[in-house]
């Protein structure tokens, strides 16, 4: 009897195994809302995701990892004004390539969502981004023998705090371009075996 109590003792104190999931980046992306001349919104995506989590099927509030975005793909459906965007006066890839979110902290919220909290890092510059309503999916599998699972959440930024700062003003007051970011986050991700870790 005291065997089996030790048994089971040791099996409730031994740590939950994590995994970790890579990012497909064919199905990954950040999109985005901006107000454009006071009267309309802007929709863009920025996609090319690349890195992994480690993610506790058990307890995801233990979930860390980072992820990258290649800001050479940002488009609005429109070449001039990706060129723009692309350029000194908005994202600058020539000197800042990648947008990088890192994963700090996961809490629990309502209706069995989360709050991320992490670091973005855009522009050269760095801020502490919460995600909300992060949903993370249960596990399938892939009609090729793999395991994944998605993950998604909403922030809102300022974009000049990035360094973002270019506007023109309109002859009636008002700018061209809004300084509030909308952003929806959209991943799926593919479990790595274990062997492939090593």
């Amino acid at each position: 009897m005291k065997s089996i109590f030790l048994a089971m003792l040791l099996v409730a104190t031994l740590p939950a195994v994590s995994a970790t999931w890579d990012i497909d980046d064919a199905h990954t992306t950040a999109k985005f809302k901006i107000r454009h001349l006071m009267v309309s919104n802007v929709y863009g995506q920025i996609t090319g995701a690349k890195g992994s989590l480690e993610m506790d099927e058990k307890d995801p509030t233990k979930t860390t990892g980072t992820v990258t975005l290649d800001v050479s793909t940002v488009n609005t459906a429109n070449e001039k004004r990706d060129a723009h965007l692309k350029g000194e006066d908005f994202f600058d890839v020539a000197k800042n390539p990648s947008i990088t979110y890192t994963i700090k902290k996961v809490t629990k919220g309502k209706a069995g969502k989360y709050k991320m909290d992490g670091e973005l890092t855009m522009k050269g510059v760095t801020k502490s981004v919460s995600l909300n309503d992060v949903e993370i999916t249960p596990t399938v599998k892939d009609p090729w023998g793999g395991i994944r699972r998605g993950f998604s959440g909403t922030t809102t930024l300022n974009r000049k705090e990035y360094g973002l700062t270019w506007n023109k003003q309109l002859d009636g007051g008002g700018m061209v371009v809004g300084d509030t970011v909308e952003i929806e986050v959209a991943a799926e991700l593919k479990e790595k075996p274990a062997a492939a870790k090593n």
